[in-house]
């Protein structure tokens, strides 16, 4: 049997037991990794989760932890250190996603954003480079947004989270290199087989060139090419998004 692309890597996903950050685990465990499901509130999604892809012969774990919370996040590391001894991969994809008029925000809303979109990748990528570093190489990939390219009003808050994990992404690029490359894969329209179809979903999805939303395997996908096949590529937004960014 040959060698999969990802065999006896380890691999951190935030926010990892469910929609998106679910794909990525799945996808990194069938490539092969060891793979740490981070959560917060969703234990029962994690555990389950964990033990799909312990079932495909890696090793996998789940840790709870409150990115936004710096101690939580030096627990986490600390025990990923002492489980599994290295980290090559972190996937910062926890993020905190919903609706605000410019004149209903208030600072607690900032501070939550803020807090898990872009504190949260901040002090995990910083955790994860420290073990990085000792070994001599790593792979940091931060899941912002189109919206963080985009203006949408009624997310103000959120846009301006996920322009600053593009702006971090970019930025921690250049401090970690040559040892560490930092992306960032940017969704689009993503629908998930539960949610409802109404006529102003299937009127997004028209505005779409590919006239279709994408799925969680399609961000997933694009994150295993970052982790396997991209030795020569580092501070860039890759926009999964059917084309709805083309101006």
């Amino acid at each position: 049997m040959s060698k999969l692309l990802l065999q006896d890597q380890v691999a951190l996903v935030t926010g990892g037991g469910k929609r998106i950050g679910r794909a990525i685990a799945l996808t990194l465990g069938q490539a092969g990794a060891n793979v740490i499901v981070n959560y917060n509130h969703s234990r029962a999604d994690a555990q389950a989760t964990v033990r799909e892809i312990a079932a495909m012969g890696v090793r996998s774990l789940a840790l709870r932890a409150d990115v936004s919370r710096p101690k939580q996040v030096a627990s986490m590391f600390r025990a990923i250190e002492k489980r599994f001894g290295s980290l090559d991969l972190l996937v910062n994809n926890a993020g905190v996603f919903f609706p605000k008029t410019w004149d209903e925000l208030v600072e607690e809303d900032f501070d939550r954003v803020l807090g898990a979109n872009l504190k949260g990748p901040f002090f995990c990528a910083q955790a994860a480079a420290r073990i990085m570093m000792r070994q001599g190489k790593g792979n940091i990939i931060n899941i912002s947004s189109l919206g963080g390219l985009q203006s949408w009003p009624t997310y103000m808050h959120y846009c301006a989270s996920k322009a600053g994990l593009i702006s971090l992404t970019r930025t921690l690029a250049k401090a970690l290199a040559p040892t560490i490359r930092v992306n960032s894969v940017a969704p689009g329209t993503i629908r998930f087989p539960e949610e409802e179809q109404n006529d102003a979903v299937r009127m997004m999805i028209r505005a779409i060139p590919l006239h279709k939303a994408g799925g969680a395997e399609d961000i997933a996908q694009t994150v295993l090419f970052l982790a396997t096949h991209s030795d020569f590529i580092t501070g860039q937004v890759f926009v999964v998004d059917g084309g709805k960014s083309i101006p």
